[in-house]
């Protein structure tokens, strides 16, 4: 019997899957630290072994996850193993996997938030529009004369570094909103209808862990159809169709422990939240803007 091309499996320690990806992005950042306090010609030595390994990988990945993808019969293995945070982490070292907007401002914050914090405030992402990050200050940094250079300092240069296309932060005032509600946008207050926005209902009609269909039709006439989930308070609107082949949303599963929102027909899965497509890459939900007012649920349909 001739022997198999596939090498075994290294011997070592079985490290509990979940804390797989833990272990070894603590080994990693270890190593990385280590090779900054080297000297600079060792340095570069090391640098350039790390640079041709990770070319090595990459051209290896690359063609791998193309295979696979235009590949009926490895299209579903692909899937999972992106599913997998092992093989997830890989490809979004190398750049195989790109977090959505949202999900890079989102993390760009949490790196300013432990200074906010240790002044009593803290930010929160409210929406990317135009290339503009809104963000709300809240605590100690809400309308304190801090505020201003925080914002400038710390969250404005943190979401420019990380997040490609934006090119300015906007500081939102805090408005009252229903308990545990976090608004995706928020707008002008008016008793009138605004172009663009459709009334998507009353809020209670949003139970926790819900996932509602609604047709939409905005006061200048503009139809769509979308789906609304309430995860742990917080409310999204998504355009009814998933991005792999435009199937209905609406016998999607909502999953409250992952925070994830699972298409029916194929198994594609997002973050219920963001949008970000956990299965194939560069699959996004259509994010829809929305608001809360005196009790009812606003969505725009248009811009």
């Amino acid at each position: 019997m001739s022997a198999s091309p596939i090498a075994p499996e290294v011997a070592g320690p079985v490290l509990p899957e979940d804390r797989d990806v833990e272990l070894l992005g603590g080994r990693l950042d270890e190593a990385l630290t280590a090779v900054a306090a080297l000297e600079p010609e060792a340095r570069r030595v090391v640098d350039e072994l790390k640079s041709a390994l990770e070319d090595v990988h990459r051209a290896m990945l690359v063609p791998t996850i193309r295979r696979l993808r235009d590949d009926e019969r490895g299209r579903d293995l692909l899937f999972e193993l992106v599913d997998d945070p092992r093989v997830r982490m890989v490809l979004l070292m190398h750049g195989l996997i790109r977090p959505d907007p949202m999900t890079m401002a989102r993390q760009a914050l949490d790196t300013v938030r432990p200074q906010l914090q240790s002044h009593g405030g803290d930010v929160d992402l409210d929406r990317i529009e135009d290339g503009i990050a809104y963000v709300r200050l809240s605590g100690a940094c809400n309308g304190c004369s801090m505020s201003a250079v925080t914002m400038r300092n710390g969250v404005e240069q943190a979401l420019k570094d990380t997040v490609p296309g934006i090119t300015g932060v906007e500081v939102l005032p805090n408005e009252p909103g229903p308990a545990l509600i976090s608004l995706s946008e928020i707008g002008v207050r008016t008793s009138m209808p605004q172009p663009g926005w459709a009334d998507a209902g009353s809020l209670a009609e949003f139970g926790l862990g819900d996932l509602v269909t609604r047709d939409l039709v905005s006061a200048d006439g503009q139809a769509q159809e979308a789906v609304v989930v309430n995860l742990g308070g917080q409310l999204a609107a998504y355009v009814n169709a998933c991005p792999h082949l435009g199937n209905s949303l609406s016998d999607a599963e909502l999953d409250p422990g992952t925070g994830t929102l699972t298409c029916s027909w194929h198994g594609f899965c997002f973050d219920a939240l963001s949008g970000e497509c956990q299965t194939l890459p560069g699959a996004q939900l259509a994010q829809l803007p929305l608001r809360v007012e005196e009790g009812r649920v606003w969505i725009r349909v248009s811009s």
